[in-house]
């Protein structure tokens, strides 16, 4: 995820050099790698737990004769992924391909080849990882107020007809250009905000109720979720969902220009983008 803006102070090198804002806090640059490190270890850890068994199920069992709502599996050398009664074929990505017959080939997973207990040591330790980091940041973000000044949404920015005027822009690959690029804008604060404090924590907890000794201390948790296939299915959901957050911000960044962006995250300065103009 990107890092969040700070107040900024302007460095005009000349007039035809755009400006220079020091736009990405340390504390948060630092966190945006931790955190995007550890959701790759997750997510690959995860397919290789996913393998041992590649079904979901809704309610508090799941085995191979219940009814799951979910299969990536093979029929001799074809991969498919059904979907309650929808089949798709997915021969050489999923299910099947010629290097692999898992549900999903070892180029995604860790390790890069099935190991069941290896691929619960990885998602365990960099699980931790996640937990310690979250919680660091949302304190921090509270006491320094980056929360409440970067990314809770302005009363202008919660009116249907700003939202709906982001989202064409956005459609449309119209970026914001000088001072209004100094800060995030309100698409990026909702789906920011909707991983900080719903995707991730939700996985956390998803993640905790599939342990039977976690089960035994807080039976809560198996009620909340309505059994621990129900946590594995949302687990996994709420995985895709991540997925998809991060393909759409690598897009977002390369649309946006990967140098500046990565300039950006890795030292702080960001070069204001000037309208009419394609800028590094």
């Amino acid at each position: 995820m990107d890092a969040a803006t700070t107040p900024v102070t302007l460095q005009n090198r000349s007039d035809s050099t755009p400006d220079l804002v020091y736009r990405t806090r340390l504390p948060v640059r630092i966190w945006h790698w931790i955190n995007a490190i550890s959701i790759f270890a997750l997510l690959m850890s995860g397919a290789t737990i996913f393998n041992a068994h590649p079904r979901l199920y809704w309610g508090k069992y799941g085995a191979n004769y219940d009814d799951p709502w979910l299969i990536i599996g093979k029929r001799g050398q074809e991969g498919f992924l059904q979907l309650g009664s929808l089949e798709i074929p997915t021969t050489g990505l999923l299910g099947y391909t010629p290097w692999s017959s898992k549900a999903i080939p070892p180029l995604l997973t860790i390790p890069n080849y099935y190991s069941l207990a290896e691929g619960r040591q990885w998602h365990f330790f960099f699980a931790w990882i996640l937990i310690i980091a979250l919680i660091t940041f949302v304190i921090y973000s509270i006491f320094s107020r980056h929360l409440k000044n970067d990314l809770a949404l302005s009363s202008e920015e919660r009116r249907t007809t700003r939202l709906w005027q982001d989202i064409k822009d956005h459609a449309r690959f119209r970026f914001p250009t000088g001072a209004a690029a100094r800060n995030y804008n309100a698409l990026q604060k909702i789906a920011y905000l909707s991983v900080i404090f719903l995707l991730i924590p939700l996985v956390i907890l998803t993640g905790l109720t599939m342990s039977p000794n976690l089960n035994a201390a807080f039976p809560v948790l198996l009620d909340i979720f309505g059994g621990r296939q129900s946590a594995r299915s949302i687990h996994f959901l709420c995985a895709a969902a991540l997925c998809s957050f991060i393909l759409i911000h690598l897009l977002m960044v390369v649309l946006a220009g990967p140098i500046n962006e990565m300039r950006s995250i890795l030292t702080g300065w960001y070069r204001l983008p000037q309208r009419g103009k394609d800028l590094l």
